[in-house]
């Protein structure tokens, strides 16, 4: 990829979840805040970027709500059949792109993140396109950490020196993601996010610290949070 060239960066947005843990009967990537659904934003805020060439949105089968977009910023915005878990959807989203270099870079990001800011996107690809491990935005931890026990008391408190918040977009090679993805399912592995998946491989992706501001928007004070944010940046 050239950092000045032709776009040749995909950002891909796993959305086949309904987002059980925020309730309600909309999945919570197409609540309206700000104006526009989660998602909106989250494809906003990549494809404004000058290297993006454009979006895969993974859905579910039965998915509703989706609104049709196929361009946003003038980039063409694509779908396929997401999977039961984020790791099916984003493999499927690879695989469903359109062909390219297999060291060109894949964006990967939370639809229900919809303040991503500029300057973190524009860190971020920096920071993978130096490292052939990649790169994810993380926050350092920076609260006191509490281990518990079965009745729910304190069994310990844990060091937080070297403990990090993945965060996304994480940014990897596009056939080194789908290698890692790949491998993880043969070995009935759950990753919880890309970065891991890479991690199984022996590889050790960069953290670019991000802004605290770049919230996943999971229950209701997230999104009233989120509107707020996103009202400030509007101004």
């Amino acid at each position: 990829m050239s950092r000045h060239g032709t776009p040749s960066v995909w950002a891909i947005l796993p959305a086949a979840g309904r987002g059980a843990r925020f309730g309600g009967d909309v999945p919570k990537q197409y609540l309206q805040i700000a104006g526009q659904p989660l998602i909106a934003h989250a494809l906003d805020a990549l494809l404004s970027h000058p290297e993006v060439a454009g979006a895969m949105v993974a859905l579910a089968a039965d998915d509703r709500y989706w609104p049709g977009w196929t361009t946003r910023h003038g980039k063409p915005v694509l779908r396929c059949e997401g999977g039961a878990e984020r790791a099916d959807s984003v493999l499927a989203a690879l695989q469903g792109l359109p062909p390219g270099p297999e060291d060109s870079l894949v964006l990967v990001h939370d639809a229900a993140r919809p303040n991503l800011h500029p300057s973190d996107l524009e860190r971020l690809l920096h920071a993978a396109s130096e490292d052939r491990d990649g790169a994810i935005l993380a926050a350092p931890v920076r609260d006191t950490l509490k281990r518990a026990d079965a009745e729910g008391r304190i069994a310990a408190t844990e060091p937080r020196a070297a403990l990090w918040r993945a965060l996304t977009p994480q940014a990897f090679r596009r056939g080194l993601l789908t290698d890692a993805l790949l491998a993880a399912r043969a070995d009935a592995v759950q990753v919880t996010d890309e970065a891991m998946a890479v991690e199984r491989a022996g590889l050790r992706p960069r953290l670019v610290e991000g802004r605290e501001d770049n919230l996943k928007v999971t229950t209701p004070a997230d999104r009233d949070l989120a509107e707020f944010l996103l009202s400030q940046r509007q101004r």
